[in-house]
């Protein structure tokens, strides 16, 4: 990536473990899309007040050359899975649209209509 990742935890004390995992799954971006500009990481536990465990919340903020990806998943009791779920939405994400850009997938709307 061309500029730092961004970490952002809200409502959530700080955690090495958890940006370490952040920055793990992040890095692995780069083998799916080799010109990212840059990636922001919110991780964070909604303020709405719930009688049972915590769920997470992860959102990820992606720019590639131009184009911008939002990620987001939501209600996760366990934050390794949210990031896990994120991250791989993300790839796919990105997978896509590399495919599109180097023309191996055609557009929708590239596709040739058949006759009637």
């Amino acid at each position: 990536m061309q500029i730092p990742l961004q970490i952002t935890l809200r409502n959530i004390a700080h955690s090495d473990a958890v940006e370490a995992a952040i920055r793990k799954r992040a890095a692995k971006l780069d083998r799916y899309h080799k010109h990212i500009v840059s990636c922001r990481v919110v991780v964070e536990i909604p303020s709405r007040h719930k009688q049972q465990g915590k769920e997470f919340v992860v959102r990820l903020d992606i720019k590639v050359p131009g184009n911008e990806f939002a990620i987001n998943h939501d209600h996760h009791e366990d934050v390794y899975r949210a990031l896990q779920d994120a991250f791989g939405a993300a790839r796919r994400k990105l997978e896509d649209h590399s495919r599109r850009r180097t023309g191996l997938v055609p557009l929708a709307a590239e596709e040739p209509i058949p006759p009637s």
